[in-house]
């Protein structure tokens, strides 16, 4: 049997641990007068104690429209006829003229004295044709050649030698060349988006511009990143993806530690979609760095397909154009139109919100197209909440591994996350303290331009009550929004014997955890990760109904 879940009761005891999530830093600390704190080093970290972005842990026994740009000359483009029969276009290129035309609409285009009668008198022609502008390949936002600073901006000389030999749809917009080199350049606001630099379009508009899907005939590829599954995996998805079939898509598996059966995660996964009631086809564990999963995917893809466009969608910065770079990989080996499509792939870039507009694909040569879309921006993720300088240090970078850290003789903490978000341990009555005195300095996020004044501090505080109900699983996870998750064990087996630890089994451990106001705190059955995983995690029995429903894993 699986792990169950938790019920949750009160308690009271006089032991207490705080935990932070960035340069988090976990305290648990029975003895205060042997507290010693590492030396403050030039990396972001995660804290299990307060500070700038982090959770605390108690324990105790029992608009713009790319706004400011307006971007003011927009080269100009011939409307194209839409044709009908085998040359009409397909839905796919209906979705994305509508979202180049929306924002044709709503950029300011440099008017002559002359030609404002010959424009009024045309007034009515020009609104019957949808004006098409050509896109930027790497993020999809459309071209322009006159606000410098603004997605899509290309230098004019270059513009009108593309547009003469009808290359436009091989140009790379200068704030995309910025983002392959490693540069943080956010471009998305409003809830959601992210703080530092000018903020062009905000997450509502781009929400709304995947909100044509529901009226379309499309095959929805959904990705859900395995290192944040709760904090990624979009809610109310069928809002924007309507009744079309879904592949689920888990991204990063090789971010995993060591020794992690897939199979065990695979069947996780699939038992936490069927509680969120998506109808899915397939469930697929992935990563586009090994390519792991990612034939499964093709052939899943190739059997669904049925002559509909492929959409990729996800949360942002889950891995979608990393993702794509890898399926068209492995779609080039047998097909030329997928190897021809490489050349011209979406950017990849550690910043959330690189994808600004839908990107169309030519990906398939038996027709249909593939399109990249922009990531859905989640307020309740710690990436929202934090400075852009600041994201990399939420972003694995190698594979994780387990840091445990001593509650009680009988109850361990470990952390799963980001190895750039150091643990500091500290008393809980000192944690206060130590958290107004830290946060800018050896607490961080925040740090850098964003001034230890200006943070939100830890306005949110939820207390979790955790009973034990076996000593041969942890008896859970709590997982927080974009940052990754802590894994409460039964008792340390190092410090206990068997038979004091099932006199201990029914006690409640209290955890008080301390975040931003938006970020979320999920309490989840344990992923079974590891070596150890392997050992306790239990597929459930399933009855023939139940077999029948239930999507199949592939990796």
């Amino acid at each position: 049997m699986a792990p169950k879940p938790l019920p949750i009761s009160s308690s009271s005891s006089p032991l207490s641990t705080s935990l932070f999530p960035f340069r988090h830093h976990l305290v648990v600390n029975p003895n205060p007068s042997l507290l010693k704190f590492p030396p403050p080093k030039p990396t972001f970290f995660v804290t299990i104690c307060k500070f700038g972005m982090e959770s605390q842990f108690q324990t105790r026994r029992q608009e713009p429209n790319p706004s400011s740009s307006q971007m003011q000359s927009y080269p100009d483009t011939e409307p194209e006829p839409h044709g009908s029969g085998a040359a009409a276009p397909t839905r796919g290129e209906r979705f994305l003229e509508r979202h180049q035309s929306l924002s044709a609409s709503t950029m300011l285009l440099p008017e002559s004295k002359k030609n404002k009668k010959k424009k009024k008198k045309d007034k009515d022609k020009v609104s019957k044709v949808s004006s098409v502008l050509p896109s930027c390949y790497g993020c999809g936002a459309p071209l322009q050649t006159s606000e410098t600073d603004a997605p899509g901006y290309v230098d004019p000389d270059t513009y009108e030698l593309k547009k003469k030999h009808r290359q436009l749809r091989t140009v790379l917009c200068g704030r995309c060349r910025l983002l392959s080199h490693g540069h943080m350049i956010t471009a998305v606001g409003g809830n959601g988006g992210y703080s530092g630099g000018e903020q062009f379009i905000s997450a509502e508009e781009l929400r709304e511009k995947l909100s044509h899907l529901r009226n379309e005939k499309a095959l929805i590829i959904k990705l859900v990143d395995i290192a944040d599954f709760n904090g990624s995996f979009v809610a109310r998805v069928r809002d924007l993806t309507g009744a079309n079939p879904i592949i689920l898509v888990v991204t990063k598996v090789d971010l995993l530690p060591k020794g992690t059966d897939l199979n065990c995660v695979g069947d996780w996964v699939v038992e936490a979609t069927m509680k969120k009631k998506l109808n899915v086809l397939s469930v697929h564990l992935t990563s586009s760095k090994s390519l792991v999963g990612i034939a499964g995917v093709v052939s899943e893809i190739q059997k669904e397909k049925k002559g509909r466009d492929v959409y990729i969608l996800g949360s942002a910065n889950v891995g979608k154009s990393a993702f794509i770079n890898a399926l068209l990989r492995m779609l080039s080996y047998k097909d030329p139109v997928a190897a021809a499509a490489r050349k011209y792939k979406p950017i990849q870039s550690a910043v959330p919100g690189t994808t600004l507009g839908p990107i169309q694909i030519d990906a398939f040569l038996g027709g249909g197209k593939l399109y990249d879309t922009p990531g859905v921006h989640l307020h309740h993720r710690q990436a929202a909440v934090v400075h852009a300088e600041d994201l990399p240090s939420l972003a694995p970078q190698s594979q994780l591994r387990g840091q445990t850290l001593p509650v009680l003789p009988e109850t361990c903490l470990t952390f799963y996350g980001p190895k750039a978000l150091k643990l500091h341990i500290v008393a809980t009555e000192e944690a206060d303290e130590f958290y107004r005195k830290e946060v800018g300095g050896l607490l961080i996020p925040p740090s850098g331009k964003q001034k230890a004044n200006d943070w939100m501090g830890l306005e949110t505080r939820r207390e979790l009550q955790i009973q034990h109900e076996d000593v041969n699983w942890p008896a859970c996870d709590v997982a927080i929004s974009g940052l990754g998750w802590i894994s409460v064990e039964p008792f340390n087996k190092s410090l206990s014997t068997a038979d004091k630890v099932v006199e201990k089994i029914g006690e409640q451990l209290v955890l008080a955890v301390h975040v931003p106001k938006p970020v979320e705190i999920f309490v989840r059955s344990p992923i079974p990760v590891g070596k150890a995983g392997a050992g306790w995690y239990e597929f459930r029995e399933l009855t023939e109904k139940e077999e029948g429903l239930r999507p199949k894993w592939y990796f």
